[in-house]
């Protein structure tokens, strides 16, 4: 078995609804799920001793557990397929953990991919990885694809989406905040409960909608009116972008990311030297 590195882009969501609590303690989700390329993490996957598994993550290495993702899927794939093979995988991190941008989910993904792709007639068909990546976490069933999707359910039943970013500049603004997926979901509960009464804050500039150039028209995310009570820094960073000429701006996920549209690189430019001074990383991304 060859060494491989692997790549594990981020995502971002561009409209994210959470339609109500189900019978079985999740959260019916509406989401549209965007690739972006970076940030990307990366894995570097070599031969190990049979049937055995070793992590080393330098700069978080509090993930060098057996509770990481890449294990779990790593595992669970072995269970499956019956396709097992020893490894070591070195992570390095450079998607922001509680960002909302997917790193955990995008590197179970890369890593089911090789494996699958590794296992010659243990392989498994798509309909079974999908629902192998669902049991791993609700975003995961996405990095299985290429492109835009539609989620629904908990967010892994997925139809492709047609989404037109052509010659727009994505600006995304990662700030040092962490916020807890589990903790964002309870406080949605308890401000909405099962039905969702919320007035979006994601296309409003100067007390309007703005028109969204892209599809969907409107872009919204459930999360932010809870998640920017508890850190109104993220409502700040959201008008920053929209004061410097964003289209549209949002929260990726349930947080911290947030994301601006332009249409015009000099004003992404100026955005960014505006977070960058003070201290939020941010990465961009010209759209083809």
């Amino acid at each position: 078995m060859p060494a491989a590195t692997l790549l594990a882009p981020a995502k971002i969501n561009l409209h994210l609804e959470i339609l109500g609590l189900r019978d079985d303690g999740y959260h019916e989700l509406r989401t549209l799920f965007y690739p972006v390329p970076v940030p990307c993490d990366v894995i570097e996957v070599l031969p190990g001793p049979d049937d055995d598994f070793y992590i080393r993550c330098p700069e978080r290495p509090e993930l060098e557990t057996t509770s990481n993702i890449l294990y779990k899927a790593w595992k669970a794939f072995g269970e499956v397929s019956g396709f097992k093979p020893g490894i070591f995988v070195a992570l390095t991190k450079r998607i922001p953990m509680g960002g909302g941008l997917g790193g955990g989910s995008s590197d179970a993904a890369a890593l089911l991919k090789w494996l699958n792709g590794e296992a010659d007639d243990k392989a498994l068909p798509m309909a079974d990885m999908i629902k192998l990546a669902a049991q791993l976490g609700a975003d995961v069933p996405f990095f299985l694809q290429d492109g835009p999707a539609w989620a629904g359910g908990i967010g892994e039943a997925l139809s492709p989406a047609e989404v037109d970013l052509s010659g727009a500049t994505l600006l995304l603004a990662c700030p040092a905040i962490h916020v807890d997926t589990a903790w964002a979901f309870r406080a949605w509960d308890e401000k909405y409960g099962a039905v969702p009464s919320y007035e979006s804050l994601t296309s409003k500039r100067g007390g309007t909608k703005n028109p969204s150039p892209v599809s969907p028209r409107e872009m919204t995310n459930a999360f932010e009116e809870v998640v920017f009570e508890e850190h109104p820094s993220l409502l700040d960073i959201k008008q920053t972008l929209l004061s410097h000429g964003a289209e549209h701006a949002a929260m990726s996920g349930s947080g911290a990311s947030l994301f601006g549209i332009y249409r015009d690189r000099d004003s992404a430019a100026s955005a960014a030297r505006a977070l960058e001074k003070q201290g939020i990383e941010i990465f961009q991304v010209d759209c083809p």
